[in-house]
């Protein structure tokens, strides 16, 4: 034997020494069966949960990406509109600074006031779709992700 050899020899011996007896207890088959039954019912449970709580971040992510879409596209709409009638507003003035009578001016604003609620119903209206279309692709993601974990919550349980 080797000088290394020789010298682990006694420490192992005097490891054995210090360990207590109760601590060298084989366990039972049956309780050691358990043991691993609890320990994989655990790693199931916790997979899953990981699993339902992923998809829950998935369907958040999905539902601000679709908000802020939804956010944008409101705050073209409202632009565009407010840009229209703003121009609208620009050209009465234009046609007023050529007016040579009463009857031209009440003309032109009764024309200029017809156009406009015209203009304005439409605009509210395409906001309004605009809206419930937003609303309803806001909310999809999210009610399907929390059917789905739902769902996967009483499979789990």
């Amino acid at each position: 034997m080797t000088a290394t050899k020789e010298k682990a020899a006694p420490k192992a011996a005097a490891a054995k020494k210090d360990i207590p007896a109760f601590a060298t207890f084989e366990m039972p088959a049956a309780v050691r069966e358990m043991a691993e039954k609890g320990v994989m019912q655990a790693k199931e449970a916790y997979d899953s949960y990981k699993s339902m709580a992923e998809e829950a971040t998935d369907a958040m992510e999905d539902t601000f990406a679709t908000v802020n879409k939804g956010a944008t596209d409101f705050q073209a709409k409202a632009l565009g509109a407010a840009k229209t009638n703003f121009n609208a507003g620009f050209e009465l003035v234009e046609k007023m600074l050529g007016v040579k009578s009463l009857s031209e001016v009440v003309e032109l604003q009764t024309e200029f006031a017809r156009k406009q609620f015209d203009t304005m119903t439409s605009q509210a209206k395409e906001i309004q779709d605009l809206a419930n279309k937003m609303q309803a692709e806001t909310t999809k993601p999210l009610t399907e992700g929390v059917a789905k974990a739902m769902t996967q919550w009483k499979v789990a349980v």
